[in-house]
């Protein structure tokens, strides 16, 4: 019993690490196929004990490498904490995550084993549940790059399905090709039956489809009008950002964005206005501007920066609209989804701390991301809010037309910023919408409607862009629909794997025969 519960548990850890090497900023689903048919594997496996441990072992080992730029937070003394702490909280913060993905794992797992994995309703079950477990999870306080976004940049085709059901589809698919590796693998796959092979490929041409449909297939979409958007990066440290010199660097740069604005009237246009009558607007990242700080110089085109602002009590981090000829900010959006510890702290106002942020103490806003702007409503997503697509999707079928995120993922390693990148990409293909990232030290880029990066600013570097960016009226599935059909479809599996389906050796409802001394417990699969 030693040697088979060993066994396991370093084919599950295995089976993580190699799920989390596959994630972004790699993005090889090729390689999470046969992680994800390892974790299947344990499911199925004859000991309930053994399987739930080994379980977590995959979650937290995958959770772990996959966010492994938690520890590029050390040293935390550019927000106070004192040397001594700074690598023990990092390390606590990070094996918390990994602790909570396998709790999670393990808990899938031990619903999975009481349906029997080795079942194609309950893969359908277990592999939607799944998915509506990550949505769910990206708009909770916690940040997560789920199997989601694991598509991206490597399989294209598999990201495309992200327009018909969003993220949590993907999620369900690539569980669906695990599985059916798996069982292809049990069928005798490997042992000259070579006929099992069509099981996953059948699987995998089924989980494609629909993608290399909507590539091959003529854009029909309806476009709007183009706008002129100025990215300006400003690439100040976030370890200096709040002191007094780059506070004045940052407002001298501003001033020489908006000198090289249009000028009202230039060529005969309106304020704000471009070559060939494009609208422009000059955008900053998140927390780019101080409380209450007015522009240097009369905006002569829109300007939509990152900021702070006051609302009765509460201090809200958001992106502020200020329009043609102001100084002050007339409009906004405010940060909804606040980092846990950083930004925002349960019972702050009692403890009287603000957390371990140079912005702690935050208030969360308005959970809509409608930007209503004259020149076409955006949608706006600041920092880690990218993670949840529903949101966007919502706010794009109430009339955005292109989104924005702004964030500041200084100091964060380029890993985090290529999973930036692959949640940016795959927002812009749910929406079908443009996408315009602004950052402070990067990634700053634009993506188009299909998920393709247009064009992109060097990392870490001051610099200033002018990017062309189309509107968007047309809606997606996903932006009508949002999770519905994945929630549909999961009913249905239910139903499906729940009905009283007559067949000898099975129970009224589907579940195994009563002779099974552990109700939970699956019989060994032949």
């Amino acid at each position: 019993m030693g040697n088979h519960r060993r066994f396991w548990a370093l084919a599950a850890i295995a089976g993580g690490v190699l799920a989390g090497v596959s994630l972004p900023p790699l993005g090889w689903p090729w390689l999470l196929w046969p992680a994800l048919a390892l974790l299947w594997a344990v499911a199925g496996s004859p000991h309930r004990g053994t399987a739930l441990g080994a379980a977590a072992l995959w979650g937290a080992a995958a959770v772990l490498v996959s966010h492994r730029w938690l520890l590029w937070l050390h040293p935390l003394d550019w927000i106070g904490v004192p040397a001594p702490l700074s690598l023990p909280l990092c390390l606590g913060v990070w094996g918390f995550c990994g602790a909570v993905g396998g709790l999670l794992v393990a808990g899938w797992v031990s619903l999975v084993r009481c349906l029997d994995p080795s079942r194609p309703a309950t893969a359908l079950v277990a592999a939607l549940g799944w998915g509506l477990a990550e949505v769910a999870l990206a708009r909770g306080p916690l940040f997560w790059i789920g199997l989601g976004a694991s598509a991206l940049p490597g399989d294209p085709a598999l990201a495309a399905v992200a327009a018909l059901a969003g993220a949590g589809a993907i999620a369900a698919l690539q569980l669906l090709i695990g599985w059916s590796l798996w069982r292809g693998f049990q069928l005798g796959a490997l042992r000259g039956r070579p006929r099992a092979l069509a099981l996953p490929l059948a699987v995998l041409l089924l989980a494609h489809g629909p993608g290399w449909t909507l590539a091959l297939a003529p854009d029909r979409s309806v476009d709007g009008a183009s706008e002129r958007v100025m990215v300006v990066q400003p690439a100040i440290p976030t370890r200096h950002k709040f002191e007094s010199g780059s506070q004045q660097r940052l407002l001298r740069q501003l001033d020489q964005a908006l000198a090289s604005l249009p000028a009202p009237g230039a060529t005969g246009l309106e304020a704000g206005a471009g070559a060939g009558g494009e609208t422009t607007v000059l955008v900053l990242p998140e927390g780019a501007l101080p409380l209450g700080q007015p522009l240097p110089r009369p905006a002569t085109a829109e300007v939509l920066g990152g900021g702070f602002r006051q609302e009765g009590s509460s201090l809200r981090s958001s992106v502020l609209r200020y329009g043609v000829g102001a100084r002050y900010a007339s409009g906004a959006v405010d940060k909804h989804r606040l980092v846990p510890l950083g930004e925002w702290v349960p019972l702050a106002r009692l403890v009287r701390w603000s957390g371990l942020s140079a912005v702690g103490g935050l208030d969360a806003g308005p959970p809509s991301r409608l930007l209503t702007r004259p020149g076409g409503a955006i949608a706006v997503t600041i920092c880690y809010e990218l993670a949840d697509g529903t949101a966007l999707a919502r706010a794009s079928s109430e009339g955005a037309r292109w989104l924005l995120a702004s964030a500041n993922l200084d100091p964060y390693p380029q890993a985090l910023q290529a999973q930036f990148i692959a949640l940016a990409r795959l927002r812009a293909i749910e929406t079908g919408r443009w996408l315009v990232s602004v950052a402070n030290t990067g990634p700053s880029l634009v993506v188009d409607a299909k998920g393709q990066v247009r064009a992109t600013l060097p990392l870490g570097i001051p610099a200033v862009q002018t990017v062309t960016v189309r509107q968007r009226q047309s809606l997606t599935a996903y932006d009508r629909w949002g999770i519905g059909p994945l929630l549909l479809g999961w009913l249905l599996a239910l139903l499906v794997r729940f009905w009283p389906w007559p067949s000898g050796g099975r129970s009224a409802v589907g579940t195994r025969p009563s002779s099974c001394s552990i109700p939970c417990r699956p019989a060994p699969s032949a």
